[in-house]
């Protein structure tokens, strides 16, 4: 069964197509997982363009290929369209939550929950923090643990 996965962070052009980058990665090798990632900013700033240059060099020195990603902004009806919503931080769930339809029952979370051993409560934005590695080893971790915890 195909597992539909979405990530979010603010402009949808950092940290959530780095996510879906390393995630998609990191499923594709693994025989016991089946799934469909996309990702998604909550405002709409960047919408139509392709991830912010210098995160996707960060990502290519790791064999992460950003460049085919544009920039999209989350609608409500990636509630149905997503059975896991993973947020960048705190404020993009707020966001996400303020949005969800009655009666959805789409599972919403914050991506550094499959990253306990981080400290971490979100993924620091490099846009602002210019820390663009510190951002892709916390994506691989918590990468790795939603692998696990998908294929437990």
């Amino acid at each position: 069964m195909t597992q539909s996965i979405l990530f979010v962070c603010l402009g949808n052009i950092c940290r959530s197509p780095s996510a879906e980058a390393v995630f998609r990665t990191m499923a594709h090798g693994n025989p016991a997982l089946d799934v469909r990632v996309d990702s998604a900013g909550t405002s709409d700033w960047h919408v139509g363009e392709p991830p912010y240059g210098p995160m996707q060099h960060a990502a290519k020195a790791r064999g992460y290929d950003l460049s085919a990603l544009r920039a999209r902004q989350f609608e409500q009806a990636d509630f149905d369209r997503f059975e896991l919503i993973i947020c960048m931080d705190d404020n993009n769930l707020r966001e996400i939550e303020r949005l969800r339809p009655t009666g959805s029952n789409t599972r919403v979370v914050v991506f550094t929950e499959f990253a306990p051993k981080s400290g971490l409560d979100q993924v620091p934005d490099p846009y602002y923090t210019r820390n663009f590695d510190e951002t892709l080893d916390l994506v691989e971790a918590a990468s790795e643990g939603l692998i696990d915890m998908l294929t437990v």
